[in-house]
């Protein structure tokens, strides 16, 4: 895989209250990636859905709606200008690019109850260059369907983090992981996250129910016993 050219700019403006805002605009190419994200203080404002040929808003729902109607057409150039960079890149530089690895966590989205549909969540953070590969299984069997991938999100320092998403259906027992490839590790990282959802406490249960049955009993012979030498005197 060729190398990533990444173009990121900030701008930080001040206000009469000198709050500061960071622009971050993101646009990204590979062999493989193509991403096109812009930004303010770390929330994302649009970013360009190649698939779709369209430009996505994802500012709040309280925020001014804004438009941009040439998104797309204006990022399909800004790729074009990527791809031009890139082979002139990798032919004139032979600089090792840095790297660094990822870490990763997994957890479901909701909490668990079995039969019931959940989604399990891996979220890999600090890397770069921005290309990793998920894979996820279940019971030690790829699976393929129900998974999603994020699009990649810079952090201040440079480097990256993605998430990715798995539609599932706990049943007690199974095994899911989440493994991720990157240039910078020496070997896959792997995450495990088995189903295991606490059951009541038949022992207390049983417990529980033998001392009231017994203290039933007890109330039954004292009642016994009463009457009986009510009927003796």
């Amino acid at each position: 895989m060729k190398p990533c050219l990444i173009l990121i700019w900030a701008a930080f403006l001040s206000t009469e209250a000198k709050t500061q805002h960071r622009v971050v605009g993101l646009i990204l190419c590979s062999d493989t990636e193509r991403e096109v994200m812009y930004g303010d203080n770390e929330e994302e404002m649009y970013h360009i859905d190649f698939s779709k040929m369209k430009g996505v808003m994802t500012l709040p729902r309280f925020s001014e709606p804004i438009s941009y109607p040439i998104a797309y057409e204006s990022s399909m150039g800004r790729m074009e200008v990527c791809k031009s960079s890139l082979k002139i890149w990798t032919k004139n530089y032979s600089n090792p690019e840095p790297l660094d690895a990822p870490q990763s966590s997994i957890y479901s989205k909701d909490e668990l109850e079995v039969g019931f549909e959940n989604t399990l969540i891996c979220y890999i953070t600090g890397f770069y260059p921005p290309h990793v590969k998920v894979s996820w299984t279940k019971n030690n069997v790829n699976v393929t369907d129900e998974v999603s991938l994020s699009r990649y999100y810079p952090t201040k320092d440079g480097s990256f983090n993605v998430v990715s998403f798995l539609k599932f259906i706990p049943e007690q027992g199974d095994i899911y992981t989440c493994t991720v490839e990157h240039a910078a590790l020496d070997s896959p990282l792997t995450r495990t996250w088995d189903v295991e959802v606490t059951l009541p406490n038949v022992g207390l249960s049983i417990f529980c129910g033998v001392g009231l049955a017994a203290g039933m009993m007890g109330v039954a012979v004292g009642t016994f016993f009463f009457i009986k030498g009510n009927n003796c005197k």
